[in-house]
């Protein structure tokens, strides 16, 4: 009877450990697709331009050259508005931006998923809706309504539309529904805590995870913003506009394209993999309970 257990314990070792490998195999191949445009890109930025336009393209670069990024930061240079001021623009909008979206997406979230309300439910469906329509469709809307408050050719015709973005408060309200328990809420409201103080001391460390995620997504769309309809003057345009100009000069242009598409790449990157192992939780519970 002993020998009959230590087979079947040996037996499910082995299929365990064969899913394991068969899971990890699965996975290290998206990982490859998911990593081959980045580098590819990277390998493009390195081309020459002989290279560049060899077909079929080559997935290696023969002679690698970084005369690319050369040509790119020569025509940055010669641009009538200083480069920096770009790059600034870029990044005020970003961080604003994404700083006003955050703040205002968790103090919605929390009322909605939280506190109860007439009307709490329509309003969340209302939000839920929008998710639904594509931003131009309310183009014309939004300039009538930008102009009339005289937001036109100001930074504020980029960042107040990135306060209301309705993505980040549907993100923050389901987490905090399924990750902060209500017990732990009134214990602190018997307790005498306001419900700021609740807010700021208990819901947001238990929702890390989703505030860092909304960071990414919302840092992400601002960096990438190009020119916008609401904006006119030449010196608070954004750093990917510039970078859409400078490479809009033909073939001659190509070797300076692939290395500003990496340029623009990196500090998304960069953010992504700082705060990466809170993002991998934002569809996960705090294993708490009610």
């Amino acid at each position: 009877m002993s020998k009959l257990r230590i087979k079947k314990h040996n037996h499910a070792l082995n299929r365990s450990f064969a899913g394991d490998l068969s899971i990890n195999g699965v996975l290290l191949l998206f990982g490859v697709f998911m990593f081959f445009p980045m580098y590819y890109t990277l390998v493009q930025a390195l081309k020459p331009l002989n290279e560049l336009w060899m077909f079929p393209p080559r997935l290696y670069v023969v002679n690698p050259t970084l005369k690319n990024f050369g040509d790119l930061f020569e025509l940055m240079s010669t641009s009538w508005v200083p480069f920096s001021r770009y790059i600034f623009n870029t990044v005020f909008i970003s961080t604003v931006g994404t700083f006003g979206n955050v703040m205002l997406s968790s103090f919605a979230a929390y009322a909605l998923a939280k506190i109860k309300f007439p009307g709490r439910k329509f309003l969340f469906s209302t939000i839920v809706y929008s998710l639904m329509f594509n931003t131009t469709v309310a183009g014309i809307t939004n300039f009538i309504t930008m102009s009339a408050l005289g937001m036109i050719d100001t930074y504020l015709a980029v960042i107040v539309p990135a306060w209301g973005s309705t993505l980040g408060l549907y993100l923050m309200k389901q987490f905090m529904q399924t990750s902060v328990p209500n017990a732990v809420l009134e214990s602190a409201r018997l307790d005498g805590a306001s419900e700021w103080k609740i807010l700021w001391t208990l819901v947001m460390p238990m929702v890390k995870p989703a505030w860092l995620t909304l960071i990414i997504f919302s840092f992400q769309n601002l960096w990438n913003a190009g020119t916008s309809v609401y904006i006119f003057s030449e010196e608070l345009k954004t750093f990917s506009y510039a970078i859409s100009q400078i490479v809009s000069g033909g073939i001659a242009r190509a070797g300076a394209s692939a290395a500003s598409t990496v340029v623009m790449m990196i500090v998304p990157i960069t953010v992504f993999v700082v705060t990466q192992s809170n993002v991998i939780q934002t569809m996960s519970t705090s294993g708490m309970k009610d």
